[in-house]
């Protein structure tokens, strides 16, 4: 028998605090993955879903959809920065569906391919399949969520970063109303030379929301090849002055955020504009 008083205090610290290996691993509450394939494509997505607290509990509720792209990154991060303030109610509830990159591909590889508005003849990599990809979620995704769960299909978010971001303004100039509000997270405005820019676009006749930022590192100066900066705001202003008065937009600049921090804070505050209650004292 080992007696703990002749032991030195850090070994029994030590020997008093080894961790109980758990048998399951932790999963997010109220998730679940399924897989849709593109009939155009034949490829299959995986899409990661999170249901609110009270979707079972409350059986005549009808909830928002949050949609957002980079499903394996942005899923985990939506879920943890959104349960706080919707278990409290200080946000609305909403369900969550993070569209992931199709399977046999590599990350890079499918979302370079599927959040690319043009081809571009510089790159390696495929490009320019954003319309095609934009119809899936359109005609396959969006119709599969509203007839399996209990949503809103007047307030449906699009969310996107990077070239995500860039994929979500591609969507907001050609097709505004799939969606009610959009967020749009250091946008890739640089892609082919800029040519998000001069895109035509269709007015929204119905309110539209935009929730535009980006880190006030995301330039040269802090190792990044771009301005991301410069194209963000170059692409708030497209966006007043082309798509009308039915769209109301936030643009704001992360203060020492780079573009590998930005989003996160992107999401919350952004999801905060859309969807935050009022709180009174």
């Amino acid at each position: 028998m080992i007696n703990l008083l002749r032991l030195p205090v850090a070994l029994v610290w030590l020997l008093a605090s080894v961790p109980v290996i758990a048998k399951d691993a932790f999963q997010i509450p109220r998730s679940e993955v399924i897989e849709l394939e593109d009939l155009s494509s034949k490829r299959t997505y995986p899409a990661f879903i999170k249901l609110p607290k009270s979707y079972q509990s409350d059986a005549d509720k009808h909830y928002p959809v949050i949609y957002l792209t980079d499903g394996a990154y942005s899923f985990q991060i939506a879920s943890g920065a959104t349960r706080f303030p919707m278990n409290s109610g200080q946000m609305d509830e909403a369900i969550l569906i993070a569209l992931s990159y199709s399977k046999g591909s590599k990350g890079a590889e499918s979302r370079i391919r599927d959040y690319t508005p043009t081809k571009a003849a510089d790159w390696k990599r495929e490009t320019g399949d954003a319309k095609r990809h934009a119809e899936f979620i359109k005609n396959v995704l969006i119709p599969h969520v509203e007839r399996n769960y209990r949503t809103n299909p007047n307030r449906r978010t699009f969310v996107g970063n990077s070239l995500g971001g860039l994929f979500g303004a591609y969507i907001l100039f050609s097709q505004p109303e799939l969606f009610s509000s959009y967020l749009l997270g250091s946008p890739s405005v640089w892609f082919n030379k800029d040519q998000i820019l001069s895109s035509k676009v269709e007015k929204p006749d119905v309110p539209v929301k935009v929730y535009l930022s980006v880190g006030s590192r995301e330039t040269p100066e802090f190792g990044l090849n771009n301005d991301m900066i410069k194209g963000a705001g170059r692409l708030a202003d497209k966006i007043k002055l082309e798509l009308g008065n039915k769209v109301s937009l936030q643009y704001r600049v992360i203060e020492g955020a780079t573009h590998a921090t930005a989003f996160p804070t992107t999401l919350i505050q952004g999801l905060d504009w859309i969807y935050g209650v009022p709180q009174t004292n």
